[in-house]
């Protein structure tokens, strides 16, 4: 993800959610998923390496 992420020259924030409490009680709330990577971009979260969705959202 972040090297996806990076060659696209999309700046991110990476947080750990197993050591970030508050970082993973917010991801599960938005997805309802304990699942790894995860990413969000506006309002909009994406479980899981999807590239497809992943260039949808970052266009």
């Amino acid at each position: 993800m972040k090297e996806f992420l990076s060659k696209k020259g999309v700046l991110f924030q990476e947080l750990n959610v197993a050591a970030d409490e508050k970082a993973r009680n917010d991801m599960v709330s938005h997805t309802g998923q304990m699942a790894v990577p995860t990413v969000a971009v506006g309002n909009q979260y994406i479980v899981g390496f999807d590239r497809e969705k992943l260039e949808k959202v970052l266009h």
